[in-house]
């Protein structure tokens, strides 16, 4: 049946052509599950209009999305899952549609050193996901992509911080005051606050203690002391913390190294 569906017309072009809504239909199916989708899609595209109304219409739209999706045009298949939700708020399918339409984002976002406001996107959605169908056998899925949005943004934040610190004395950059040690501090204790399970904490905080340091080193006078004794401070949080980090022997390096300039200073 399949082999008869698409060759009897003489070959997708003459597929395409045939007047029958039907029988293009089941062709689109048989070309779905022989995993040509976009053969699929623009089969689906065609007969579509003609469906809406009838017990066909939700099951032709979902299947011309699941053909995006699977063919990897994921910015397309989260727009027609989402109109089918929209379309056929009660069909069978909508609980499937939701999820793939956050998913279909979730591939679609961007490296961490890119722009993230798809991610951020992303993560609203599955969100309404996951208040919408609690009870979804997607649920676990859904909070697994979540989890995962954020470790992009928080690698995001990461990257932006370690290049403020190396940046160092740099100022050109800093078109708005301070400089880029403050700059790496602000934006890692920030990350901290907004993610505080990230499994990047710990790196979040050694650049903190790095970055607080180095700026002592690079004050003006009459503020080197003060910051000197601020790094030793978030030495002694770090190593509360993190009593057996990796970081251990740099921190009490930094640490020792910013006491004798406190010393020094008296």
């Amino acid at each position: 049946m399949a082999i008869l569906l698409l060759t009897s017309c003489g070959g997708f072009t003459k597929l395409s052509k045939c007047p029958d809504s039907d029988y293009k239909y089941e062709a689109a199916k048989q070309y779905f599950l022989n995993g040509k989708y976009n053969d699929a899609a623009l089969l689906l595209t065609d007969v579509i209009p003609g469906m809406k109304g009838t017990e066909r219409g939700d099951e032709s739209t979902f299947l011309l999305a699941m053909s995006k999706f699977m063919a990897k045009d994921y910015v397309s298949a989260n727009d027609y899952f989402t109109r089918f939700c929209t379309n056929y708020p009660t069909s069978v399918h909508v609980d499937e549609a939701r999820f793939y339409a956050g998913r279909a984002l979730y591939l679609s976002t961007p490296q961490p050193e890119l722009d993230q406001t798809d991610t951020y996107q992303a993560i609203t959605d599955l969100q309404n996901f996951l208040e919408i169908s609690p009870e979804s056998k997607y649920v676990p899925k859904v909070r697994e992509m979540i989890f995962e949005l954020q470790d992009k943004l928080v690698e995001k934040e990461y990257m932006a911080a370690k290049l403020y610190y190396n940046l160092g004395g740099y100022f050109l950059n800093c078109t708005m005051g301070g400089n880029n040690y403050e700059a790496c501090i602000i934006t890692a204790e920030n990350a901290i606050k907004d993610y505080p399970y990230s499994s990047k904490k710990e790196e979040f905080s050694i650049l903190i203690l790095r970055a607080k340091y180095e700026l002592a080193v690079s004050s003006v006078s009459n503020k080197m002391k003060e910051r000197y004794e601020n790094a030793i401070d978030e030495y002694y949080g770090f190593v509360n913390e993190y009593p057996e980090s990796k970081y251990a022997n740099e921190a009490k390096a930094i640490y020792e190294k910013a006491k004798a300039m406190t010393e020094k200073l008296q």
